[in-house]
C-alpha cells in the first residue's frame, strides 16, 4: 500500500470538507465525495485508508469519529487518515467497491456495505477480492455495530433492521430518536455515548462470528494485516477467490456471506488500525 506524508486542512463538517488535492475537480451533488477528516503527526508515517460507504451519513460520521479519536496514533502507535467515499442517497454494495477503488488508486481500500435487501453482495465481494479491497459486511445493517457497543445481540434478522434499531434507541438516551425523521447521524451526544465502549463492541462482534450457524467460523481466524495491493510479491497472492477473501473475517471458507445473519465485520477495521479499547 502507498504511504503519504504531508499536511492537509479539513473542517469539522461534512459539507465543507475538501477532497484530497489530487482529486480536486468539479462534481455534481449526485457523485461520490471523498472526505478528509485528518489526524496527522509530523514525525510518524501516516497510514492512508480510503473507505467506501454504502450510506451517506452513519458510516462517514462513524469513520470521522474514529479518525478524530484515534487518528493521531497516540493510542495505536501509528497515525492514520481515513478518507470516506460516499454518495448522496447512498451506493449499492458493488458501487461501493467500484467507487473506493477509483478514488484510492493505489492506496489502501475498504468497502462497508449492508445486507438490507441487496441482491449483488456476492458480486461485490468478488470484485473486492480481485485487488484486495477489504470488506466490512454488516447483516442486517451498520446499525448492528452501533448496538453492539451497548449490548450483545443474536437471532436471524433476514435483512431487516427494525429490531436492531428499536434496541439501539433503548440502549442510550442519545440514540432515542435514531433513524427518526431520517436522522441516522453519529455526532454530538451519540458520538460521545460510544466512548469507552469500543472493547465491548469488538467482543460482541467477535462473538457473533463464533456463534455463526455454519459451525466452523471462529473470530480468531480473522486476518487484519493490510494487503499490499501494489506489490508483485504480495504474500496474499492477489487476486484471491471470493470465498477466501470473505473468510478474512474469520468465517469458514464455505460459509456463504448472505448466511452470516446477524454479523458485522466493522471490528476488523478497528483491529487493523490497532484499536482495541478507548478508555
Amino acid at each position: 500500500m502507498s504511504r503519504r506524508g504531508g499536511q492537509e486542512q479539513a473542517s469539522g463538517s461534512h459539507e465543507s470538507e475538501a477532497a484530497p488535492k489530487k482529486r480536486k475537480r468539479r462534481r455534481g451533488g449526485d457523485e461520490e465525495r471523498p472526505l478528509v477528516p485528518i489526524q496527522w503527526t509530523e514525525y510518524k508515517q501516516e497510514r492512508v485508508l480510503y473507505v467506501g460507504c454504502e450510506g451517506e451519513s452513519t458510516e462517514p460520521d462513524y469513520l470521522d469519529y474514529l479518525a478524530k479519536r484515534f487518528g493521531s496514533g497516540e493510542r495505536t502507535g501509528q497515525p492514520f487518515r481515513i478518507v470516506p467515499v460516499y454518495k448522496e442517497n447512498g451506493l449499492r454494495p458493488e458501487q461501493v467497491v467500484e467507487a473506493v477503488r477509483r478514488y484510492a488508486e493505489t492506496d489502501e481500500t475498504w468497502a462497508l456495505f449492508d445486507r438490507d435487501e441487496h441482491t449483488r453482495i456476492p458480486q461485490a465481494v468478488e470484485d473486492a477480492a480481485v485487488d484486495g479491497t477489504e470488506v466490512c459486511f454488516s447483516h442486517p445493517s451498520f446499525d448492528l455495530w452501533l448496538l453492539l457497543h451497548f449490548q450483545a445481540f443474536g437471532g436471524r434478522q433476514s435483512g431487516r433492521s427494525a429490531d436492531v434499531v428499536e434496541k439501539l434507541r433503548k440502549s442510550d438516551p442519545a440514540f432515542k430518536d435514531f433513524a427518526k425523521r431520517n436522522d441516522k447521524s453519529v455526532r454530538g451526544p451519540r458520538r460521545q455515548a460510544l466512548v469507552g465502549r469500543t472493547k465491548a463492541a469488538i467482543a460482541h462482534a467477535k462473538s457473533l462470528v463464533s456463534q455463526c450457524e455454519h459451525g466452523s467460523c471462529k473470530a480468531g481466524q480473522h486476518k487484519a494485516t493490510p494487503v499490499d495491493r501494489t506489490s508483485p510479491h504480495n504474500p496474499d497472492h492477489l487476486p484471491q477467490s471470493p470465498s477466501k477473501w470473505a473468510a478474512r473475517s474469520g468465517h469458514a471458507l464455505d460459509c456463504k456471506v448472505l448466511g452470516r445473519d446477524p454479523s458485522t465485520d466493522i471490528w476488523r477495521l478497528l483491529a487493523s488500525l490497532g484499536i482495541e479499547d478507548d478508555d
